[in-house]
């Protein structure tokens, strides 16, 4: 069959035109962040790559022996402080909205198992104390001791 013949031919079922999606949603696998948190997160990114041109244009003046080396390597010392503080920006804004905002902290592995160990020494002293004060006879009935 050549390309005429297929053209005029009526589509059967398996030939039905299935149009390919440019997009498809999918379900997000963890929360998106609070907005000053992204706000501050983006922020912190334009300044390190910011701060990382500036690093690589004081070595490369640096390796050419031009006069501009000295004040860009002093700039890009001055920058990587400031990177720092945009990053630990990210970190405290991250904190306080967490703690603002309600976020259900997961206690730690240690609190847990101090919490399941008073439990079963509270569980074995109610026991305990229910054995030391009921008495079963050997016909069964109950006697207070």
């Amino acid at each position: 069959m050549d390309t005429d013949e297929r053209r005029d031919a009526a589509p059967t079922a398996d030939d039905a035109y299935v149009p390919r999606q440019l997009w498809v949603e999918e379900p997000a696998t963890r929360r998106r962040m609070a907005d000053p948190v992204r706000a501050a997160a983006v922020r912190a990114v334009i300044i390190i790559s910011l701060t990382m041109i500036q690093a690589m244009a004081a070595l490369l003046f640096t390796l050419s022996g031009a006069w501009l080396a000295f004040p860009v390597v002093l700039g890009s010392v001055g920058s990587t402080v400031v990177a720092t503080w945009a990053v630990l920006d990210v970190w405290v804004t991250r904190q306080v909205w967490n703690q603002r905002h309600g976020v259900v902290s997961v206690p730690s592995s240690t609190a847990r198992r101090l919490r399941r160990d008073r439990r079963r020494a509270r569980r074995a002293a109610r026991a305990a104390a229910r054995g030391t004060s009921r008495i079963r006879r050997r016909d069964g009935s109950l006697s207070q001791a």
